[in-house]
């Protein structure tokens, strides 16, 4: 045998030894063993650096040092998932489904909703090529170097599986070793982590990899996405994954109908305290690909997919005080500030109390004892008070009447249930919430500049409003508070690179009232740029698809305060992009402007989404459902039978593929 025969059964072997026991908790051969072989590995590879393997075994044991984590761009997006909370929201969504696919037979897969942090894995040819943090869903934090330190992970996979893909799942950190980590912190005067959730999403940022190796994380995988047929089902799919080495776990059930699914909701909602990491729903999808396919995606959420959520936990404990929070656009938050109480594995100190009306909805007082739980447990909310607690000398809660920051008389507009401080360029806390909104992820994407830094930029008078960090320069920050030179080169390079940042996202930048990502989107594509949007009337922004009459009179009142159109003048002058790309209106015309496409089928000569893109990059709407307003149905190979019925009920005219690529070209 040769050396480097030798070198990759060393390796081969060592895997398998690994899969077996994090995967399969089978054991074959005792640590000790296994330490000898890897020593033997690192021995030979050492001696011959030139059979080097980034997927070697002996990679896992970390060591590398990550100073900074790089934002990538996802290849697919990383969706969130609607949330039901009853079997009354699942035959809703039922409903919904079978409205898109027609009366056809419908199959389910029931997985665990696993508490962790999620990722996205890259795999090439059988071999692991990166890892990246879920993010935004569009964007997240390439961690490779921490993730090789999961032993449970596959670097090389065993067998035929589709070529290049990416899979999805969730890092945990399983109850045992958490309740372990936290003795240990004990013992060592440590404070305890709270939370295995956060404990897990945490380690995957630690600089050190090697830190993260002693950390008992784990990885359960629950979705393959790739380009490739070769599975016709999400369950087949994750069968043979299973079978290549990866974590699928084997609680994942096929249901044959929704009745079904209610027998597994019921089942683990009683067995999930049982299971050995932590698990807060169940997530439903449909189980065949092409219907899925079919069925698509709305802005944030698969529609082939929902999450059912566990009763909430509630909890007793003592209102201490009643505070008021400032937003970025003014908006009022009561603030509850309770007794820290212990809720579903974290401490709560704070619950939010929405409004004025909810206040007196509840009739919430100071010093009362309230219930309080998790929405979707997640965020902490009060939703009722034991008024047999309730003191005798107990005052009703007046609310507030001035900002809390800067004394200004509050507003409350008809039918607007939150009140607003007027003080748009005065208020502390509204002045620094839009200079960070600005520069977060999924609008300019800074690098190099955080919360923290911007309030102590404003604390310092270097920056006031968004605009004037175009005007900042390193010698003026170096000064500061915790920033070296570096950081300061850093902060100038990632406002420099946010010149570059695209329109629709610099719209959605400028923190206009009810201009979220997707009407930012809109807008952009509508307008073309900011000053054919600051000019446009009425009439003509409410003419624009989902553009109703509070969104138009919010960018009304943006576009004629002076304020803002200084703002927008120096951001012009800065170089920042206020108008769509010559580049990116190379391939858009207006020659489908007016019609509607639904797009059912399987494809050859453009996927399902190049297909949509095309079809509004020339100007017309994709619908995901049949009506009278359908101009042409893009029909590929299978299109379901009860939409083909329709389409010839309502006399919707049917192309193919080539008709279509034929009609843009």
């Amino acid at each position: 045998m040769t050396v480097k025969q030798k070198i990759q059964s060393l390796r081969n072997e060592l895997n398998t030894h690994n899969h077996n026991y994090y995967v399969l908790d089978n054991a074959t051969i005792s640590d000790l063993e296994f330490d000898l072989k890897l020593k033997e590995l690192e021995k030979l590879e050492a001696e011959n650096p030139e059979f080097f393997d980034a997927n070697s075994p002996t990679q896992r044991v970390g060591g590398s040092i990550t100073k900074n984590f790089e934002t990538v761009t996802h290849k697919n997006r990383m969706y969130s998932l609607d949330n039901s909370y009853s079997k009354e929201d699942l035959l809703d969504w039922e409903k919904r489904i079978q409205k898109i696919l027609g009366r056809t037979e419908l199959e389910y897969t029931c997985e665990l909703k696993y508490d962790g942090a999620s990722i996205n894995l890259t795999y090439e040819n059988g071999q692991f090529v990166k890892a990246v943090t879920r993010g935004d869903g569009f964007q997240g934090d390439e961690v490779t170097a921490n993730i090789k330190t999961i032993l449970s992970i596959p670097l090389t996979l065993k067998g035929d599986f589709v070529s290049d893909f990416e899979m999805r799942g969730e890092i945990i950190l399983p109850l045992n070793g958490f309740i372990k980590m936290n003795e240990e912190r004990v013992a060592n005067g440590e404070e305890e982590y709270r939370n295995p959730r956060n404990t897990a999403s945490g380690s995957l940022k630690l600089q050190d990899s090697a830190e993260v190796a002693k950390r008992p994380l784990d990885c359960l995988l629950y979705q393959v996405v790739t380009s490739e047929r070769k599975y016709k089902t999400h369950f087949e799919s994750l069968k043979n994954a299973r079978k290549v080495g990866f974590k699928v776990p084997e609680t994942i059930t096929l249901a044959k109908s929704i009745d079904k699914v209610f027998e597994f909701v019921n089942h683990w909602d009683e067995k999930r305290h049982d299971l050995p990491y932590e698990t807060d729903g169940i997530v439903i999808k449909v189980n065949n690909l092409q219907q899925q396919e079919e069925l698509g995606y709305t802005s944030k959420a698969p529609r082939w997919a929902i999450a059912y959520k566990f009763k909430a936990e509630q909890v007793s404990t003592i209102l201490n005080e009643i505070t008021y929070q400032v937003g970025r656009t003014g908006a009022i938050t009561p603030v509850a500030n309770l007794e820290p109480v212990q809720l579903a594995g974290t401490t709560v100190k704070r619950a939010s109390l929405h409004n004025a009306d909810q206040i007196e909805k509840l009739d919430i007082r100071v010093n009362d004892t309230v219930f309080v739980e998790k929405g979707g447990e997640i965020i902490p909310k009060i939703i009722a008070v034991d008024f047999t607690k309730r003191p005798k000398n107990s005052e009703p809660t007046h609310y507030a009447t001035n900002c809390p920051e800067c004394n200004s008389e509050l507003i409350r507009t008809e039918g607007d249930a939150k009140h607003y401080c007027p003080n748009e360029f005065g208020c502390a806390p509204q002045i620094t919430g839009r200079i960070q909104h600005f520069i977060s992820r999924k609008a300019m994407d800074i690098d190099g500049l955080g919360g923290e830094t911007v309030d102590l930029l404003r604390k310092e008078g270097l920056i006031q409003n968004y605009a004037d960090l175009y005007d900042l320069k390193v010698e003026q920050i170096i000064p500061l508070e915790r920033m070296a030179e570096k950081s300061a080169q850093n902060m100038i390079s990632g406002i420099e690179k946010s010149k570059e940042i695209s329109f629709e996202k610099v719209l959605f930048a400028l923190g206009i009232r009810f201009v979220g990502e997707t009407v930012a989107k809109k807008l952009a594509k509508h307008f073309k740029s900011i000053d054919n949007l600051m000019t446009a009337n009425f009439e003509t922004l409410i003419a624009v698809d989902e553009i109703g009459d509070r969104i138009a009179q919010s960018i009304l009142d943006f576009s004629s305060d002076l304020g803002n159109i200084q703002l927008i003048n120096r951001l012009k002058d800065s170089g920042v992009q206020l108008e769509v790309s010559a580049e990116s209106l190379e391939n858009q015309t207006d020659k489908l402007q007016g019609q509607i496409f639904v797009v059912s089928g399987v494809f050859h000569q453009m996927s399902r989404n190049e297909l949509k893109k095309a079809i509004e990059d020339n100007g017309g709407k994709v619908s995901s459902s049949i009506s009278k307003k359908t101009s042409f149905i893009v029909a590929g190979d299978n299109m379901g039978p009860s939409k083909l019925a329709k389409a010839e009920t309502l006399g919707v005219t049917i192309i193919s593929e080539q008709d279509f690529i034929d009609m843009v070209s």
